[in-house]
């Protein structure tokens, strides 16, 4: 139950101004409010946090505790790397499709290595609880994206980026910690 809560706290804080957030928030605030793309943007962060939950069912059984921790602190790395790096809202694309399949694999390619997987990953390894790791990061991406197309203009506020480079500095140092405890 803890890597439940855990993860969909951790999906929620690191997905807010995320990219996939930004793209669902960008095209709601274009083309008005639409069920098919909140349904379809929905049913991607399903996959997705379950995606991260079954790579980290596949390789908990492969591993001793320690090497687990070692693994969850390289995804808390990552993730943290990608809080840093790819940052949070970009400028807005001048010409938005309105296909739904083109929307769904933007948003697999923003969801595949974003932090908030990332996070799925690293909670269900360390705990040895991927359903409920997978449970936690499925809502919590649910929430973020009904958030995002909900209301567009939280996403755009200029100070979330700065605040999504502290998580990712947060993130990383807590990785170099587990990472350490985890070799030492």
């Amino acid at each position: 139950m803890a890597a439940l809560f855990l993860t969909f706290l951790a999906v929620i804080v690191t997905g807010l101004g995320a990219r996939d957030q930004a793209t669902v928030a960008m095209l709601s605030a274009r083309q008005g409010p639409r069920p098919a793309l909140l349904l379809v943007a929905v049913a991607v962060s399903l996959a997705t946090a379950m995606f991260a939950a079954w790579a980290a069912e596949f390789f908990i059984p492969l591993m001793s505790r320690y090497a687990r921790q070692f693994m969850a602190a390289v995804a808390l790395a990552l993730g943290g790397l990608e809080l840093l790096v790819l940052g949070g809202a970009r400028k807005q694309a001048d010409e938005p499709t309105l296909s739904l399949g083109a929307a769904a694999i933007v948003l697999v390619a923003h969801q595949a290595t974003d932090a908030a997987r990332f996070l799925v990953f690293a909670i269900a390894v360390a705990h040895a609880a991927p359903i409920q790791a997978g449970l936690g990061g499925a809502a919590g991406g649910v929430a973020t994206i009904a958030i995002g197309a909900l209301a567009p203009g939280l996403v755009a506020h200029r100070q979330l980026r700065r605040v999504r480079a502290a998580i990712g500095v947060v993130l990383i140092v807590l990785a170099v910690v587990i990472g350490s405890r985890a070799i030492g």
